[in-house]
């Protein structure tokens, strides 16, 4: 069966009767992202911005196995390590995991059985990875996840760009938010490159000094280009439809 045109497809706008009825057969979409410094020019709010916009344009005008439902956006995340550069709001990585949970358990709870997690920050992988699989063991959903930048194809990009993906307020966030939203970004200024931790080759290093070294943000955000955003946007979202499309197949 097809759902076709979907009039209303965010949680926040169905009644309760509307939600029973679709819940049983729909899937759940959750944007993650973070409220947390981007540099001199971003606002705080892109990672939570991104999600969203990437998840509502592949919602929307679009017909799929099942019914799409998008809940809100939980838009504070896993953001200590920005605290030194101010203007972040931030939940402990056990917090996140908690809430996530708490909307898996709600979503099964109203007779939900699909779940899928789309996140924008770099902070939340762990988390989400862990809320989904703890989610499909405690309570009766099939849990999705993926991080939206994932899905970017990488051909046709230069080396320095695929460098830059998805790093943390440079070309590729810059570039987006130039196509989401160019009236909250700021101009910026070029930055020499800077090398971050050298990692052993296999092995994830942290530590708090990475954050200070580059100066809260990865790279270049002064080479990004609205161009650049929608054609990376639009590449994005035409794969998540494509995920989407696949999860609600096998979900």
């Amino acid at each position: 069966m097809t759902y076709e045109g979907a009039e209303h497809v965010r949680w926040d706008e169905l009644n309760r009767r509307q939600l029973a009825d679709l819940l049983p057969e729909a899937v759940v979409v959750v944007p993650t992202g973070a409220t947390e410094q981007h540099g001199p020019h971003l606002p705080t709010g892109t990672d939570a911005w991104l999600a969203t916009t990437v998840v509502e344009r592949a919602v929307a005008d679009h017909d799929y196995p099942r019914p799409m439902i998008i809940a809100p956006t939980v838009s504070i995340g896993a953001s200590d390590h920005h605290f030194a550069f101010g203007g972040t709001l931030s939940l402990a990585p056990e917090t996140f995991v908690a809430i996530l949970l708490d909307i898996a358990r709600s979503v099964a709870t109203c007779g939900g059985r699909r779940l899928v997690f789309v996140n924008g920050h770099g902070g939340n992988q762990g988390p989400c990875a862990t809320a989904a699989a703890a989610a499909s063991t405690r309570y009766e959903v099939m849990v999705g996840y993926t991080d939206y930048w994932s899905l970017l194809p990488l051909d046709g990009l230069t080396e320095a760009q695929r460098a830059a993906v998805p790093g943390h307020a440079g070309e590729f966030e810059t570039s987006l938010m130039l196509a989401v939203r160019p009236d909250l970004v700021a101009p910026s200024q070029p930055r020499e490159p800077v090398t971050p931790l050298d990692n052993p080759p296999g092995v994830q290093v942290y530590g708090a000094e990475y954050w200070s070294v580059i100066d809260g943000h990865s790279d270049d955000p002064s080479v990004a280009s609205v161009d650049t955003g929608k054609a990376w946007l639009d590449a994005i979202v035409e794969a998540l439809r494509d995920r989407l499309t696949e999860l609600a197949r096998i979900l």
